[in-house]
């Protein structure tokens, strides 16, 4: 597949050339940094990106060609928009960047048999659970803005939930390739609805009421909506049966109707979310200036560097949590409509790209994994558009590759190499022509 390989390595080039255009037009806002540094930082990034082109083309000569350049397009992008906002923070998120390329490529080369993930799912659950309930542990939880989101051990902080998702994504595919024949055999119509048996009910409802849990326990409106939709995807993709999406959805809204009206955090973001001008002063002052800055940039924007993170003259802030909650408001801001929507289209490209490597995939586990990370990793970027573009309640989880943090730009590499291993077996098998003897029926949609 050297023809495919070919292609990534072209992909590349463009994507350095854009982040060396990037830091150009930043250096361009002050004319005492113009000179040859964006183009170094150009260099470096391609180098870096080249590095890792030539270890996939030796170690997974068969995965997707794509994936990895519209990840490091992201990637690139946040590293220019961070850089405008803090040079100390671009060279974290930088540095965070390679070491994510580094775990990268420590997954690649011990989890080349990736399915031995399903012998140990229920420890990778167990650890899955811990990470999520890591932030409450006295002596190492943090708080930000009401929710449990980190955890700072020493100098170490990060955000468990960023690994959490893989751990959740990887135990709910290898348990639903195995029971999703119990769920369609003993399926029961009532009223029209197909129900599972009540015995093999047990995952989704402990799904749900693990989702309601995190909203009350946590505190984190995102991360909960997050895992329960991914576990939906994977539910549909497994049984074929829309019936099952619709009840999880049902008791979702309704466990999230009862925590809204029982728990005052949760209802005072739903109440900030629909009523933003009650306290714009205050609660509702960041998505109001988020509003404010994304209709400021019209259609082109007013140009990298040009908008107003503070107000002119102090150090009050205009735009709150520019680097990590509200960053894709100062792309609108800086590059207006149009930048969002290719911003927003990489997203989508990306999504395509990973449903179609489950497409490819012959084994039953294989599928599930890359449609759940697929869509753990789409609907993290929609949760938090969304917050920001008041579709709904704003919340702390990040944009994935362009917000500022190291949890998360590592646990996305990590789930991009998940990715390619899948790819690369489906794509030689698919090449050889050789359909693997599943150990059971293979998935395929039910009426």
């Amino acid at each position: 597949m050297t023809r495919a390989r070919n292609r990534e390595l072209l992909a590349l080039i463009p994507v350095a050339l854009l982040l060396t255009a990037g830091f150009a037009a930043v250096f361009a806002q002050d004319h005492s940094k113009l000179g040859n540094l964006s183009l170094t930082y150009g260099a470096y990034f391609f180098a870096v990106c080249l590095a890792t082109h030539i270890y996939l083309r030796i170690r997974l000569p068969h995965a997707d060609p794509y994936l990895f350049p519209l990840m490091a397009l992201l990637t690139a992008f946040g590293l220019v928009m961070i850089y405008r906002i803090d040079e100390s923070l671009a060279r974290d998120q930088a540095n965070w960047f390679v070491f994510g390329l580094v775990l990268f490529a420590l997954t690649i080369q011990f989890l080349r048999d990736y399915e031995v993930l399903e012998r140990y799912r229920y420890i990778i659950a167990t650890a899955g659970i811990l990470l999520l309930l890591a932030p409450r542990l006295p002596g190492i939880g943090e708080q930000v803005n009401g929710a449990y989101l980190g955890v700072k051990i020493g100098p170490i902080s990060f955000q468990p939930s960023e690994f959490a998702k893989l751990a959740i994504v990887v135990f709910l595919a290898s348990y639903l390739r195995e029971n999703r024949e119990v769920l369609i055999v003993g399926a029961r119509r009532v009223l029209g609805v197909t129900l599972p048996p009540l015995k093999h009910f047990g995952p989704m409802l402990v799904v749900w009421g693990a989702s309601m849990l995190l909203l009350v326990f946590i505190r984190d409106l995102g991360t909960s909506l997050m895992f329960f939709a991914a576990f939906l995807a994977l539910l549909y993709v497994a049984t074929g049966r829309f019936s099952f999406v619709v009840i999880g959805m049902i008791l979702f809204l309704l466990g999230a109707w009862f925590i809204v009206a029982t728990v005052p955090h949760v209802h005072e973001r739903v109440e900030i979310w629909l009523h933003p001008y009650n306290e714009a002063q205050n609660s509702g002052y960041q998505i109001l200036q988020s509003i404010f800055a994304q209709a400021d940039g019209g259609l082109f924007g007013k140009g990298f560097g040009q908008a107003l993170i503070t107000v002119p003259g102090t150090h009050d802030t205009m735009l709150p949590a520019a680097q990590t909650d509200t960053i894709y408001s100062l792309i609108v801001n800086e590059l207006g409509l149009f930048g969002a929507c290719g911003l927003i289209a990489t997203y989508l490209l990306i999504t395509a790209r990973g449903f179609k490597v489950a497409l490819l995939a012959n084994d039953g586990f294989s599928k599930l994994l890359a449609t759940g990370l697929t869509a753990v990793f789409a609907i993290q970027a929609f949760v938090i558009i969304g917050g920001v573009t008041r579709v709904i309640p704003l919340t702390g989880v990040t944009l994935p590759f362009v917000s500022y943090g190291g949890s998360s730009i590592v646990a996305n590499f990590v789930l991009l190499a998940l990715l390619l291993l899948v790819s690369d077996r489906a794509r030689r098998e698919a090449e050889a022509g050789t359909v693997p003897v599943e150990r059971d029926e293979p998935l395929g949609a039910t009426a």
